[in-house]
Parts: C-alpha cells; sequence; structure tokens
C-alpha cells in the first residue's frame, strides 16, 4: 500500500514540469511551420499500399494542391501521408509531415521535407488546423475519423473558422455520409441542416481542389 501510494505521488510531483515539455512542442511547431501558409492537410490511412488506387489518387491531391499554391500537410507517415506529400514534393511545393511518437513507430516518409515530431497528440492536432485553410480526407481508420469529426466539431461549434472539409472516394464514405444525413440529421435531430453542408463528397480530385480554390483565395 505504501508502495502504491509512493507511486502515485512520484507521479503528481512530475505533473508540472510536463508543462515545460507540452511548451515546448507548442514552440517548436509554431517556429517549424511560421511560413508554411495558406496549406492544406490531408487525412488518410497508413496502411495503403502504392499499388492502391486511393495512393494514386492522394499522390494527385498532394501535387493539384502545391500547383495551386497551397503547402502540403500530412502525418507524415506511409500510405497515404506519403501519397500527398510525394505528390506536393514533385509539384515543387512545401511539402510537411508533423510525425507522432507512437509504440509501434511509424516509418517516416522521405517526401515530407519540412517536419515536426511531436509526442503530444493534442499538439499535433493543434498544428493540423492552426494552418488548414481546408482538410482533403481520403479512405482511413479511426485516425482519420478522429480528424475528421474533431474539424466538423470545431467548424459547428463556431471555434475556428469555417473551412471545407472535403471527402474523397464516394463509395468509400457513402454509408457513413448516408448515417449522418437520414439518422444524425433525419431521425434523431442531434445535428441542424447547416451542418450537413460543413461536408463535401467528392470521387474527382482536380473537382476538390477546384472547391478549395473558389472558397479560399491564395
Amino acid at each position: 500500500m505504501v508502495e502504491k501510494q509512493y507511486v502515485i505521488d512520484d507521479l503528481s510531483a512530475q505533473e508540472p514540469w510536463r508543462i515545460f515539455k507540452i511548451i515546448a512542442e507548442f514552440v517548436d511547431g509554431f517556429e517549424t511551420l511560421a511560413d508554411i501558409q495558406p496549406a492544406v492537410t490531408v487525412f488518410g490511412s497508413a496502411r495503403v499500399q502504392e499499388d492502391d488506387p486511393v495512393y494514386k489518387v492522394g499522390r494527385q491531391v498532394g501535387l493539384l494542391l502545391a500547383e495551386a499554391g497551397f503547402s502540403v500537410i500530412t502525418g507524415g507517415g506511409p500510405g497515404t501521408m506519403e501519397a500527398a506529400n510525394r505528390g506536393a514534393a514533385e509539384a515543387g511545393g512545401k511539402s510537411v509531415g508533423l510525425r507522432i511518437q507512437l509504440p509501434q513507430e511509424q516509418a517516416a516518409n522521405p517526401y515530407a521535407k519540412i517536419t515536426v515530431d511531436f509526442r503530444y497528440f493534442f499538439i499535433r492536432k493543434v498544428m493540423f488546423v492552426k494552418y488548414a485553410v481546408a482538410y482533403v480526407i481520403l479512405p482511413g481508420g479511426f485516425g482519420t475519423m478522429d480528424e475528421l469529426f474533431e474539424a466538423l466539431t470545431l467548424i459547428q461549434t463556431m471555434r475556428i473558422k469555417p473551412f471545407p472539409v472535403v471527402l474523397l472516394d464516394k463509395a468509400y464514405w457513402k454509408d457513413l455520409v448516408s448515417w449522418i444525413r437520414k439518422t444524425m440529421h433525419g431521425k434523431y435531430g442531434a445535428i441542424g441542416p447547416r451542418d450537413l453542408e460543413i461536408l463535401q463528397v467528392f470521387d474527382d480530385p482536380e473537382e476538390a481542389v477546384a472547391l478549395i480554390k473558389r472558397i479560399v483565395i491564395v
């Protein structure tokens, strides 16, 4: 019992010092990313392989965004993140990777030319949204969904300035979008009609980038 109490007290004593680590990560992020705006953040699965059609779409998105004058931000890992960074780098744009330290470390992709490493997820998420004028979201897993719904929540609650949230690949997203419209909004009224307007869904990367260009002046 005494030993357990000692461990708890020991951890509590360390908490104030953690604040300095958090501040340091924020400062590092702000300094490194100061000159990347306007930027678009691209999300998607880390498990996508180079021969996957989704990888090709991600690469095209990165290229088109860079050609339109946007920096491209990703999580800096493999899969869709690599694809978007690759497209941006090939177009001569600013290709940014915001990496996170994980127990099972993801390999950094070689196409993110501006990188920041984070220990804390919440700081990394602040950077994703702080420097973005739009989100482009390709098929992905829990992490992708987390970023999607956080953006929707921040826009809905007016905690950030509204920006385009674009989903690519209608086949992948159709069931989720249908549930949001028919169940979340239609059956339960858990969101309002204006909330439905935040999401835009496309198959064609050119259409997605064209929408962002119409809304965001570079």
